[in-house]
C-alpha cells in the first residue's frame, strides 16, 4: 500500500525553529529549504509528499499545484487554510490509503483521526527525517568501504598491481 505524507508547511516551518531563523530567512527561503529537506527524504521513504501552504489570505489568489521534485505543492486558494485543504484530501483519498499528516495543529490531529488518518508531529517528522539521512548516510558510507578491491589485498598484492601500473606509463 502506498503511503501519503501530507505536511502543513508553515505550521512545519514555525515549528523547526532551529532549522528556519525567520529573522534571517525569508517566507520564500524557507518554502525552499523545507522542500529540498523533504525531497531529500522523500527519496529515503519512497512516501508520496504533498505539502501544503496557507494562501488563504492572498487577495483573488486562486491556488496553485506545483511540483518539487516529485514532491506535489499546494498553495490554498483565498479563504482556503491549510487545514481545510488537508482535511479534505484526508476525507476524499482516505479509504484504503495510508494518509499520514503532519502539523503540530492539535484541533487539526484530532480531526485527521476521526477522517481515518494518520497523526504526526512537527518533532516526529523531523526525528523521522533525520533518523532517515543518518541511516542512508551510514549505508552509503559502508558501501564504499566494502566495495574497494583495494581494501581486500595484501601488501604484496597491491605492490604487484602497483608495478603493473607503474610499467604501462
Amino acid at each position: 500500500m502506498k503511503e501519503y505524507l501530507i505536511i502543513d508547511g508553515y505550521n512545519i516551518i514555525n515549528s523547526w525553529d532551529d532549522i528556519f531563523d525567520l529573522d534571517t530567512l525569508s517566507l520564500e527561503e524557507s518554502r525552499i529549504k523545507l522542500l529540498d529537506i523533504l525531497s531529500d527524504y522523500q527519496g529515503y521513504s519512497g512516501s508520496r509528499m504533498v505539502v501544503v501552504f496557507d494562501a488563504y489570505k492572498v487577495k483573488d489568489g486562486l491556488g496553485s499545484l506545483d511540483i518539487h521534485d516529485n514532491i506535489k505543492v499546494i498553495y490554498t486558494k483565498e479563504n482556503q487554510t491549510a487545514d481545510n485543504f488537508i482535511e479534505r484530501f484526508v476525507k476524499n483519498y482516505g479509504a484504503g490509503k495510508m494518509i499520514r499528516v503532519a502539523t503540530g495543529d492539535y484541533l487539526e490531529q484530532k480531526t485527521i483521526l476521526q477522517k481515518g488518518g494518520f497523526r504526526m508531529t512537527p518533532a516526529e517528522l523531523k526525528t523521522e527525517v533525520l533518523e532517515s539521512k543518518n541511516r542512508h548516510s551510514n549505508k552509503k558510507h559502508k558501501r564504499k568501504e566494502r566495495n574497494f578491491l583495494e581494501s581486500r589485498l595484501t601488501g604484496e598484492q597491491r605492490n604487484i598491481f602497483e608495478a603493473m601500473r607503474r610499467s604501462r606509463d
